[in-house]
């Protein structure tokens, strides 16, 4: 007989308001999944004060050659690869900036694979290669599965960071630098926490990993200015973005984007520094890439508003290293 375990976590419990859920009709059954689902955000924004020093020292890490890893299993798992996968084609964000383990491997990824999330060693041997210089957050809705607790032991004697996130509000797995314990609740399937736990799991990541991109300066404003334009839809959207933020009309724009070799970022700067595209690249690669402190250095730059409107922005002081976040975390 294979071993088994009675899990004790809020996600297994049942749910009242869900009791009846078999004996209604569809648009009832979508009314009471959609009346959980409200539930969510709420509940992620309890862990909004815990999470925030995390994208602080991600930054830091990051930015002195460090890397995020993710590690989960299940739904968990496949969220993690979700939000790394994402970052390259939004942002622009280098392959080993962020990385996802999956319990199982890629084959675990659209096939679930028996017993894999029950391996503790290997997810001790997935996290072999993490050092001093990263995070690594494990997730786990149930706060207990094996592969994930031993991943993050392993990351913690490397000497990473770690922090863990789960739906329970006292995990088995303890010893973390940060616990992000979001209150989901009973699921409206009990048990079944792709629903709101999923759903809690990637509104944090998708918080965490575009806050730190922000803090890396990988936008402008709110506009994504570090994206790869890869298809039709992207590179039409690189012309946009510059005429939004710069004001700019349609051909000056093109033109721009054509002199700066079809880097988005480059050409944003040469218009509103009104500098060579060579010029513009110059100040982004002495300021970390960062928009407005390559524009710091420009005297002459004139900073139209973003929001498409008219007026200046100052830019922040040229003073500021570029591998500084915009805040200081308190995690080791």
């Amino acid at each position: 007989m294979l071993p088994e375990v009675a899990v004790q976590s809020p996600t297994e419990d049942r749910n009242p308001a869900t009791a009846e859920i078999d004996t209604k009709d569809s648009l009832a059954v979508l009314q009471l999944l959609n009346q959980q689902d409200r539930q969510v955000a709420a509940a992620v924004s309890t862990v909004l004060p815990a999470l925030a020093p995390l994208v602080d020292i991600a930054v830091q890490r990051i930015s002195a050659g460090g890397r995020v890893h993710y590690f989960g299993a299940g739904t968990s798992g496949r969220l993690a690869v979700l939000d790394a996968a994402e970052l390259l084609p939004t942002f622009n964000a280098p392959a080993d900036w962020f990385v996802a383990h999956h319990a199982g491997g890629a084959a675990a990824l659209i096939r679930a694979a028996e017993n894999v999330e029950d391996d503790e060693r290997s997810g001790a041997a997935d996290a072999a290669d993490t050092g001093p210089g990263d995070v690594v957050i494990g997730l786990t809705a149930s706060g207990r599965t094996p592969y994930v607790a031993g991943a993050l032991r392993a990351a913690a004697d490397n000497g990473a960071v770690t922090a863990l996130v789960t739906s329970h509000p006292h995990p088995d797995i303890t010893g973390v630098d940060v616990l992000l314990a979001v209150p989901t609740g009973p699921e409206a399937i009990t048990g079944s926490t792709r629903l709101k736990a999923g759903t809690a799991q990637k509104l944090v990541l998708n918080g965490f990993s575009t806050a730190v991109m922000i803090g890396l300066g990988r936008t402008y404003s709110n506009l994504m200015v570090d994206m790869r334009a890869t298809n039709a839809k992207l590179r039409g959207r690189t012309v946009r973005i510059l005429r939004e933020a710069t004001g700019a009309d349609e051909q000056t724009a093109r033109a721009h984007i054509e002199a700066a070799d079809g880097e988005l970022k480059t050409a944003l700067v040469s218009v509103i520094g009104s500098v060579s595209a060579a010029d513009a690249r110059a100040a982004l690669a002495a300021t970390g890439g960062v928009v407005r402190r390559a524009l710091a250095v420009l005297p002459t730059a004139v900073h139209p508003s973003p929001a498409g409107g008219s007026g200046s922005t100052s830019a922040p002081s040229a003073t500021v290293p570029p591998s500084a976040p915009r805040s200081q975390g308190e995690l080791p």
